[in-house]
């Protein structure tokens, strides 16, 4: 396409926030963004588990709490995500799996992306560069059919040995319940056991479907029919991406125009010559 980014692994891209209920394939698309674009995939469950795993002093709290089978609260997984989104691999951009899951997050997200924006324009540097962090987040919400998530949730299997992943339903293994590759007994996931997945979309329904009302009020939240071959939502994700980071970069011209204009505008006012009071 002509306005597409020549080299989309070289400009920023800014945060993409992927939303939809479990089995609407946040994970495989967020993967595909990450090769494609170069930027990093933060997934707040791979947060806590590498938190936990260093015996760090947020991932010890959140050790605690969750061996008593509690939610890991707003307040400790914001200190977590901010470590992370701080780190230098996230400057052109990042894709949240799995946060923001509330309106409250989404709130505290962008606040803090604010605050960072603010606290790099306050330091010296090409004002090009200061314009080229301010990176409002892309929204994308996948939606798919009830039924066709109940089909891609109870009919995932994964190799235990090779970690090759399968769907019973959808993409079966050539012989049942067995990996293709190495012949070993395809396991299923604690929480894509039937019973256990009713409370999995319930809670999204609750819970999470509220940030993108949250997004939708802003305008900033673009829906995705997610019920299609994966390539063909891989396609139209990239294309809302692309087009997110054309629009800003045009936004940003203008605003530099403005501020030349206006700098020039200021020069041109006639000063009066002090000796001649």
């Amino acid at each position: 396409m002509a306005n597409e980014p020549a080299n989309p692994t070289a400009s920023t891209i800014g945060p993409v926030i992927l939303l939809g209920p479990p089995g609407a394939g946040k994970g495989t698309q967020a993967r595909k963004i990450v090769e494609h674009y170069g930027i990093p995939q933060i997934s707040t469950g791979d947060l806590l588990r590498d938190n936990v795993a260093r015996g760090t002093e947020l991932g010890l709290e959140a050790k605690a709490i969750m061996a008593r089978g509690e939610l890991v609260p707003d307040e400790l997984m914001y200190g977590i995500v901010a470590c992370r989104l701080r780190e230098f691999d996230c400057q052109r951009g990042f894709v949240l799996d799995g946060f923001p899951r509330t309106a409250a997050q989404a709130g505290w997200l962008d606040a803090f992306l604010e605050k960072e924006v603010f606290e790099k324009s306050d330091k010296p540097g090409n004002p090009a560069d200061v314009a080229a962090e301010k990176c409002p987040p892309v929204v994308i919400q996948l939606l798919v059919d009830y039924n066709q998530l109940l089909l891609r949730l109870t009919g995932r299997r994964s190799c235990p040995t090779c970690g090759r992943l399968y769907n019973i339903h959808l993409q079966p293994p050539l012989v049942d319940e067995l990996c293709d590759l190495d012949g070993s007994k395809l396991t299923i996931r604690d929480d894509d056991r039937r019973e256990v997945i009713a409370g999995r979309l319930e809670a999204y329904e609750t819970q999470t479907r509220p940030v993108a009302d949250y997004y939708r009020v802003q305008r900033r939240l673009v829906a995705v029919n997610a019920d299609r071959p994966i390539e063909d939502v891989t396609a139209q994700i990239f294309g809302i991406i692309d087009r997110h980071t054309i629009d800003r970069h045009t936004q940003d011209r203008h605003t530099q125009d403005r501020q030349i204009q206006d700098e020039q505008k200021q020069d041109s006012i006639p000063r009066m010559d002090a000796s001649k009071l």
